[in-house]
This record gives structure tokens, C-alpha cells and sequence, in this order.
């Protein structure tokens, strides 16, 4: 009997497992902007029935690495198509914050080829059999949280966009009617990357362009807040970084509740 019982637990086990295997799917993909191979990482529910919204997820300045993989998996597990997409070209990730200072900057001083990148991976994404093309978001963290306000500031038809730790200037301030996204900015109060006088200057942008955002500053967070890696990192390289798991979850709350109101259905 006992034997029995165990058999049926086993397999009950399996099961599940099996199951949730099967639900979650993800891929390595890759593409080409402008010539340059691009990295890519998709991940979706099989088990859900329909097109849903997807959601671009741009890395840190450290390059396309677990952290921003982490959150395609989490969108996933919501019900969205998620890619994780590259800037860098090839996958590149940098080791050091010398490295990813310079693989920024090469991106940042050129925004029509940070644009021709993005685009190429919205593309992508839009063409998923799982992905309803019509519905699409983006979210960013550190040098991938600016990528996404600056897409939005270009016009890039989005639906939402959320900055997590993300700089906020600009040398193309937003123009009146022409950001289609609602934006959230998710903010460490305690981040010296990101200065009172740029947090200023950037709702005064905000509001004179007419946008639809929201400001929020977490107490206690400082840079790279939602990496769980952030405090190796700031050991590592005596730099100011630290997970706040408080402020991580309560900003991906926030980006939940925005992704629901606009992707909801009449």
C-alpha cells in the first residue's frame, strides 16, 4: 500500500513538473539591425490560448545578462510574450563598469542606431505567433530604462514603458503630442546617478509635452535596485549599488497595474 502511495505521488510530481515545463517556453533568438547580429531572449506561455500584449525588457549597462533573461521570465509567467533584447550587438556583456561605460556610450551617442536596434527587435517581437502587435510595452533598467524613455520620446508606438533605475536626461526633450506611451519611472530616492535637478528638470519635460506619466521614488533604493546582483557588484567595484527587495516589488506592482489599464479590452 505504502508502495502504491508512493508511485502515485511520484507521478503526480512528474506531472506537475512536466507541466510546468511545458508552459514556460524560451529560446535564444537572433537578428540583424543595420548589419550587426543581435542577441536576443524570448520567453512565452505555451499553455495560454490567444495573442497577447509582448513586452521589450532592455538591459543594464552591464549587456544582455540574467538579470534582464529574469524578467522575460517573469512577464512570461504573466501572460505577456516577452524578449529580452540586445543593444550591444552579438550578446556582449561587459565585466567591468569601465566596459560598460563604453558600450553604452557607443549607443547613447548614436540614438538613430540605438533606434534602428530597438526597432529591430520590436519587429521580433511583433511577429511572434503568440504576440498581438498591436499591444506592446517596453521596460528598462539603468542604461536600459533611458533607452526606453528616449524611445518614447522619439514616437516609437508604444503602449506603456517603464524605467526602473534609469537615467533620466535627454538632449531631445519630449515634444508636445508626440510620446504615444504612458510612462512610469520607477526611482531609488537614494541614487546619486540620478539628481534632484535632473528628476526636476524631467517632470517639468513631462508635463509640458502633455505626457501621461507617473513619478514614483522609493526611500532607501539606490542604483540598481531590482538586481539581486546589485551588491556584489557595488562591493566588487566600490560603486553605489544595492538590491532593495521593498522597492523591487513594489515597482513591479506599479508596472503591473500599468500594463492592465492599458492593454485591458473594451
Amino acid at each position: 500500500m505504502k508502495q502504491q502511495l508512493l508511485r502515485v505521488l511520484i507521478f503526480v510530481s512528474c506531472f506537475i513538473w512536466t507541466a510546468a515545463q511545458a508552459a514556460l517556453q524560451t529560446e535564444d533568438v537572433t537578428y540583424e539591425a543595420n548589419g550587426t547580429q543581435m542577441k536576443g531572449y524570448l520567453a512565452y506561455d505555451d499553455s495560454a490560448k490567444g495573442k497577447r500584449p509582448g513586452v521589450l525588457v532592455v538591459h543594464e549597462w552591464w549587456g544582455h545578462n540574467e538579470h534582464a533573461r529574469n524578467r522575460a521570465e517573469a512577464l512570461a509567467k504573466m501572460g505577456y510574450t516577452a524578449l529580452a533584447l540586445d543593444m550591444y550587438g552579438g550578446g556582449k556583456q561587459a565585466h567591468h563598469p569601465d566596459d560598460a561605460g563604453k558600450f553604452s556610450g557607443e549607443v547613447k551617442k548614436n540614438m538613430d542606431v540605438a533606434q534602428a536596434r530597438f526597432d529591430a527587435a520590436l519587429k521580433l517581437l511583433q511577429k511572434h505567433s503568440t504576440t498581438d502587435p498591436e499591444r506592446i510595452a517596453a521596460i528598462g533598467y539603468c542604461f536600459g530604462g533611458a533607452i526606453v524613455l528616449e524611445m518614447a520620446r522619439r514616437g516609437v508606438d508604444l503602449d506603456a514603458v517603464a524605467s526602473f533605475h534609469g537615467s533620466l536626461g535627454t538632449n531631445s526633450p519630449a515634444q508636445k503630442g508626440k510620446i504615444k506611451a504612458k510612462i512610469l519611472v520607477a526611482n531609488g530616492a537614494d541614487d546619486p546617478f540620478v539628481p534632484k535637478e535632473q528628476i526636476a528638470a524631467f517632470k517639468k519635460e513631462m508635463d509640458q509635452a502633455g505626457v501621461d506619466y507617473r513619478f514614483i521614488s522609493y526611500p532607501g533604493a539606490k542604483h540598481s535596485f531590482t538586481n539581486p546582483g546589485a551588491d556584489a557588484n557595488g562591493k566588487k567595484f566600490n560603486l553605489p549599488l544595492a538590491y532593495n527587495k521593498k522597492a523591487d516589488k513594489a515597482s513591479w506592482k506599479e508596472m503591473s497595474k500599468l500594463f492592465k489599464r492599458v492593454f485591458a479590452k473594451p
